[in-house]
């Protein structure tokens, strides 16, 4: 489809799955694009799980964000296919569902009133008794005592996606910091790239309402291992096991609220410590694998842990659009970021699931500093 003002010119600050896929989008679209990042792909890509489960993240208030994802979710096959073929890149994109798991009974309530919302919002989910959750994942502890299937999520390797976007945008990235100026951007060596359109699509810095909220990850490798990704509950503590080829495991996430200025995220022993725990308990033939990575990053949170898709209102030449903020759903949201970036972009109709998520919502009082119960009540969430 040709752009309704083909050609612009067009930087898109920040070269992670958010940045990288806004500006495959628009080159397809037939734009003129630079990406501008220091390091492509490094920032809390590298770290995501890469769960493409809109039902395994749904929360209470959260209704707009879960449609979102059901939205984003549909669009993965056709946006996984174009990117391969493209690429010549495997993703590993599988679609062999999400198993919640519950460790006892106060686990199994909570597994349950996810289960009603998800009913409620139309998403597909079969409750599951001990033996057919055993039945299901026999490598699951025999303590479990239930939980749900989400027959209809995915998962991709988002390291793979990474690397697919930017064999497609070659030397359209260039390795460098930038800084949205009136009429394009400046680069560190203090150099300029003028444009007609700049998208900020930072991460967990350089944007406003969104802040950084610190995950720690570890990667495994153990056969055999789970055919299916696991989301759990062991005795209030939160877990979550997602397969990869060869035999590799993620084990993910801790989640915790760092100050912008905080330095490079490093992991914590704590927070490892309780990951491996909680996930032997969940899965003890899991005492015999290898460890081959640990890692940390910055999620970038916003104050309704939704994102902020949409322009901003400017001074200079240059239209400000913002993709940024997706916390836990960057991966599963690329595709309708992408496609909600080039609606703004091109002035077409913007996805009817991505209109609640203007960045203007936040400029209404009281509403900057608000954060979702699940803020607190979620102290071990995962990152997609």
């Amino acid at each position: 489809m040709s752009p309704v003002t083909p050609g612009l010119r067009v930087v898109v600050v920040g070269g992670g799955v958010i940045g990288l896929a806004c500006a495959d989008e628009l080159v397809m679209a037939g734009h003129d694009v630079t990406v501008c990042d220091p390091r492509p792909g490094g920032g809390s890509t590298y770290a995501a799980a890469g769960m493409l489960a809109p039902g395994g993240e749904a929360w209470f208030g959260e209704e707009a964000l879960l449609r979102l994802g059901i939205d984003s979710l549909a669009r993965w096959p056709a946006f996984a296919a174009s990117l391969a073929e493209r690429s010549g890149h495997h993703l590993d994109l599988r679609s062999t569902g999400t198993v919640l798991v519950a460790a006892d009974r106060d686990d199994l309530a909570e597994v349950h009133r996810a289960c009603r919302l998800l009913d409620a919002s139309g998403v597909r989910v079969e409750e599951l008794d001990r033996r057919a959750l055993r039945a299901a994942e026999p490598m699951l502890s025999g303590r479990v005592v239930g939980g749900a299937l989400l027959p209809d999520d995915r998962h991709v390797n988002p390291r793979r996606v990474a690397d697919a976007l930017l064999a497609v945008l070659g030397d359209r990235v260039v390795r460098a910091r930038a800084t949205p100026e009136p009429d394009g951007v400046v680069l560190d060596d203090g150099s300029r790239l003028r444009a007609e359109v700049v998208v900020l699509a930072t991460g967990a810095t350089g944007m406003p309402h969104v802040r950084p909220v610190r995950g720690e990850a570890v990667r495994l490798r153990s056969r055999p291992s789970p055919a299916r990704v696991l989301r759990a509950r062991v005795h209030g503590e939160r877990v979550y096991v997602v397969p990869r080829a060869h035999g590799e495991l993620l084990i993910g996430a801790t989640e915790e609220e760092h100050p912008a200025d905080d330095g490079d995220p490093l992991p914590t022993l704590g927070g490892v410590a309780r990951l491996l725990e909680t996930a032997r308990a969940l899965i003890p033939g899991l005492a015999t694998a290898e460890l081959l990575e640990v890692v940390a990053r910055d999620r970038p949170g916003s104050p309704d842990n939704g994102p902020l898709l949409g322009p901003v209102p400017g001074t200079g030449s240059a239209r400000l659009v913002l993709a940024g903020g997706h916390h836990r759903g960057g991966v599963l949201l690329a595709p309708v970021t992408a496609a909600t970036v080039r609606a703004h972009v091109d002035g077409l109709a913007v996805p009817p699931a991505a209109q609640a998520f203007n960045p203007q919502r936040f400029d209404r009082p009281n509403d900057t500093d608000r954060h979702t119960d699940r803020d607190t009540d979620r102290n071990e969430e995962p990152c997609a």
